[in-house]
């Protein structure tokens, strides 16, 4: 497929509500089908909600109870990468027959992530991306993820990038994309700043590459009654504003930026587009200096403890086959 339907998909979870969210995530994939998109981005944390304006009850030195309640509470929304509530969506996004990313909060074990699924049209995970730089507060609930989740989604509408929100201004994960030949960069975020066009217009230009951002628009409505953002808790204030775009491999802005109002953004892309703008900028090859750049990626997985008996570690089971790969 050389030409191409994008959507980016501005709207919030249902914050501490798994099923109501994917109520929303259903009509928002129909709809968006309905318009023809054949890749459809939704934004940061859309599975498992981003608490904005909530502190956890933590200051330094100090941890109070209902802080611990409150991440029980938001522990309990989470996905873990291999089970039913997962298989659910992926059959969902078989039926609706087109490629999707979303943002989601990941659990393994006692620990959280911020990570994405990419789905191909039959519903199956081709890319699975773990946050590694929680930003500010975000560290407090979230854990840092790893290389060995940064691998570039081979689909049918071509190669599928993702970066998370501010991971987007970490150059050398850039390159690192960029060298396995992405041509849609998706961009889930949930910063909602004018300057953010910015940052999306740059990634575009340096990498040729279209570039698909969706951000939540939030308002307090979307959050229980007994949630306590600093904004406030008038039902109309907005907690994040939105400010979803796509942008061409030159730089364009061909949808958006969109704030204050829940959207979906369509773009056609056509990806000859991409071989126009390397004509003259090619950054991880003929604009490339090896002989004086060299970046090494550590792609392996990290693991905290690994025990080994007679030469075998002990997480590969009796049988002799390996485990999934982790969650």
């Amino acid at each position: 497929m050389t030409r191409i339907r994008a959507a980016a998909v501005q709207i919030s979870s249902a914050l501490f509500d798994h099923d109501a969210t994917l109520v929303r995530f259903v009509a928002q994939l129909e709809a968006a089908t309905a318009g023809g998109a054949d890749l459809v981005v939704f934004p940061e944390a859309f599975f498992g909600g981003y608490p904005k304006g909530a502190d956890f009850s933590a200051r330094v030195g100090m941890r109070l109870p209902e802080g611990r309640d409150l991440f029980a509470r938001y522990c309990a929304g989470a996905l873990e990468r291999h089970s039913p509530s997962m298989q659910a969506i992926g059959e969902i996004v078989r039926t609706a027959s087109v490629n999707v990313v979303v943002g989601l909060i990941e659990r393994e074990g006692g620990t959280l992530y911020c990570s994405s699924a990419t789905f191909d049209r039959g519903g199956k995970v081709v890319g699975w991306r773990r946050k590694l730089m929680p930003t500010a507060m975000e560290r407090l609930i979230w854990g840092f993820g790893d290389g060995s989740t940064m691998q570039v989604a081979q689909t049918d509408v071509g190669r599928v990038s993702t970066a998370i929100c501010w991971e987007n201004y970490m150059p050398l994960l850039r390159a690192h994309l960029y060298a396995q030949g992405t041509q849609i960069h998706c961009a889930p975020t949930v910063d909602d700043r004018d300057v953010w066009l910015s940052t999306m217009r740059m990634i575009a230009l340096e990498g040729r590459c279209f570039v698909i951002s969706a951000c939540q628009f939030m308002t307090r409505a979307d959050a229980p009654r007994d949630f306590a953002p600093l904004q406030g808790d008038d039902p109309d204030t907005i907690l994040i504003r939105g400010g979803s775009c796509i942008v061409s491999p030159l730089g364009e802005v061909l949808a958006g930026p969109q704030f204050d109002c829940a959207d979906i953004l369509y773009a056609d892309l056509d990806l000859e587009e991409i071989a126009r703008g390397k004509f003259d900028f090619d950054v991880a090859g003929h604009y490339a200096r090896p002989d004086i750049f060299r970046l090494q990626v550590n792609t392996a997985e990290q693991v905290s403890v690994m025990s080994q008996s007679g030469g075998l570690c002990d997480d590969t089971p009796g049988d002799g086959s390996k485990r999934p790969a982790a969650r």
